[in-house]
């Protein structure tokens, strides 16, 4: 029998981290985190990662797992993830992963056999110094050519991603979709889906982005740049962080990196809805139903595996 995982995707600020608190109340879960970023240590702030003392004692995995000044690959994390869900399961416990970053869920939710995309080191290295001469645009050019769907998912500034889906069809002569689903998924998964209407949205967002200039954001990249980290580093691609890079090396206002960081988590979260947008497998709610969320997901989709854990807390109790 293959191992039950509840997965929360949806776009940036919608309310996925409270929804999963709830969750694992209601079905004695533990969290594995699918966000990119907040895999980082000392990168918390512009990550949004909860505070110890927020996270009502559940446990939270693939977070704080890799140095901000490395490359953490979505291999290593469907390695390390994959590891820490069969240990969740081994407990009894309900494996939820809660996360942003489509690929990441992908990763656990479908196979594919990294096996075969391995590294091509010259090859990579023969794009990079293509995009030091020609631009990173020409290579997301190339890349919509090899492969559109790939092209269309991945930010045109993403040097390492766009590297990365070339390099995959250049190994492979795959598109990284074909790629994909190549056997059986080793877990059964349910994926709940949170949506809100587009207005909503950015004001959580405008506002989620101004808590982090308040909590200190300018700071905390301030310490990182102290520990080694470059702009060029795949970490500090994070949004938040190359614009706050921005403003220390002059090249943009205070109130600039404000809304640059603004407009920059608002086109995220439209990527992050177009993952999914065709994904029929995704069971879809409305954030702003907030008070009927829990009961609809238990009544229309969950209702088995809460009559199968005994010793939980009701759905909805801790609200």
């Amino acid at each position: 029998m293959k191992t039950r995982i509840l997965c929360i995707v949806g776009p940036t600020a919608v309310g996925k981290t409270e929804l999963s608190l709830q969750l694992a109340e209601a079905l004695s879960g533990e969290i594995v985190s699918a966000d990119s970023m907040q895999v980082y240590r000392g990168m918390d702030i512009g990550t949004a990662k909860l505070l110890m003392n927020q996270r009502r004692g559940i446990v939270h995995h693939m977070i704080d797992v890799a140095d901000p000044t490395e490359v953490y690959t979505v291999h290593r994390y469907a390695v390390q993830a994959r590891k820490t869900i069969d240990e969740i399961a081994l407990r009894g416990k309900t494996p939820i992963v809660v996360g942003g970053t489509g690929l990441y869920v992908r990763a656990l939710t479908e196979h594919f056999d990294f096996t075969e995309t391995r590294e091509n080191e010259a090859f990579r290295a023969q794009l990079t110094a293509r995009a030091e001469r020609e631009g990173v645009q020409r290579l997301h050019e190339e890349l919509m050519l090899r492969d559109s769907e790939a092209a269309t998912r991945i930010h045109p500034n993403d040097l390492r991603r766009i590297i990365r889906a070339l390099e995959v069809n250049e190994i492979t002569g795959k598109t990284l979709h074909e790629n994909w689903n190549q056997g059986d998924s080793p877990y059964d998964s349910v994926m709940i889906g949170l949506t809100l209407s587009r207005d909503a949205l950015y004001q959580r967002i405008d506002a989620r982005v101004l808590q982090m200039m308040e909590e200190g954001l300018l700071d905390e990249v301030e310490r990182l740049r102290a520990r080694g980290c470059r702009r060029d580093m795949a970490s500090m691609q994070a949004i938040g962080y190359r614009q706050v890079f921005d403003f220390f090396e002059g090249l943009i206002s205070r109130e600039a990196m404000i809304d640059e960081i603004k407009k920059a988590s608002r086109r995220y979260a439209k990527r992050q809805w177009s993952w999914y947008r065709n994904d029929q497998s995704v069971h879809w709610y409305d954030r702003s139903e907030d008070g009927m969320i829990l009961e609809m997901i238990r009544d229309r989709v969950l209702q088995g595996w809460f009559e199968s854990r005994s010793g939980s807390q009701p759905l909805g109790g801790t609200r």
